[in-house]
């Protein structure tokens, strides 16, 4: 038997709807869509224009199954960049979701520098479509922390507004503390592959009670940009030396070489 309280129930749900809908209606009058990338005119919001969009280089398959990077043409499942046999890396599996180039540069650059925390949203979304593999239920996520100087002067700290996006997506647990900058460095823009390392180097360290917060779970290090390893590396070295397992990376964009990708 139905109660008294259902119709009511239904009619204050469509209301709220109705509401919501006009609301946004509203909004959209006083502040058009407009994409993520260069502000042309959109018909829904959070996301880029046709032209931005073609431009906009997704990473998929066929790539290097350790780094992520994109191949040309499918070499095999095993078959490993020249970059992961010359220099392997201290995680399992690393991947991003768009090569940095000038599309993905501007995305980053206003949700980093310019208080479009808006971003994380977009960005996150894509991460979990084209990362899905890392993201499995027995993962945590660990955003890049920022050093405490640094995230005052900023306000927030953009990899943990990633992991929180792609927890709520995905339902993984996020840990904005589980590891600490525990020094400032320099801002990476314009050093050099050595310099980037040397930068990071003992830069990190994991939360005294890391064995306990983690459960023995995988974690995947979330950042906007992968340039050249040096800050997942230097993270790694640090969830290792706590006791972690198996550590991956994902982030938003990617520098490929020989790609429109310098930063």
């Amino acid at each position: 038997m139905t109660s008294d309280s259902e119709p009511v129930k239904a009619a204050s749900g469509m209301m709220r709807r109705l509401m919501a809908g006009i609301g946004r209606g509203v909004l959209d009058r006083l502040y058009p869509p407009a994409c993520l990338s260069c502000g042309a005119h959109l018909e829904a919001a959070d996301g880029l224009c046709a032209s931005c969009w073609s431009r906009l280089r997704v990473i998929s398959n066929p790539r290097c199954p350790v780094l992520g990077l994109p191949f040309e043409a499918d070499l095999g499942p095993d078959v490993l960049s020249a970059e992961a046999i010359a220099d392997p890396p201290p995680f399992q599996r690393a991947r991003s979701a768009v090569v940095y180039n000038d599309v993905a540069r501007t995305l980053v650059s206003q949700f980093k520098f310019g208080d479009r925390t808006e971003l994380a949203r977009f960005c996150a979304g894509l991460m979990v479509r084209t990362c899905g593999e890392l993201l499995e239920q027995d993962a945590i996520l660990a955003p890049v922390p920022l050093h405490r100087r640094r995230q005052w002067q900023r306000r927030y700290n953009q990899s943990a507004l990633l992991a929180r996006e792609i927890s709520r997506i995905t339902g993984l647990r996020h840990d904005p503390v589980l590891v600490q900058r525990s020094r400032p460095t320099r801002q990476q823009v314009g050093l050099s592959p050595a310099q980037r390392q040397r930068n990071v180097q003992g830069a990190f360290t994991a939360h005294s009670g890391f064995l306990e917060r983690s459960g023995g779970r995988r974690i995947v290090i979330v950042d906007d940009v992968f340039t050249t390893g040096s800050t997942a590396r230097a993270m790694t070295h640090a969830l290792r030396r706590a006791g972690a397992d198996q550590v991956d990376v994902i982030s938003f964009a990617r520098v490929v070489p020989g790609a429109d990708s310098h930063i």
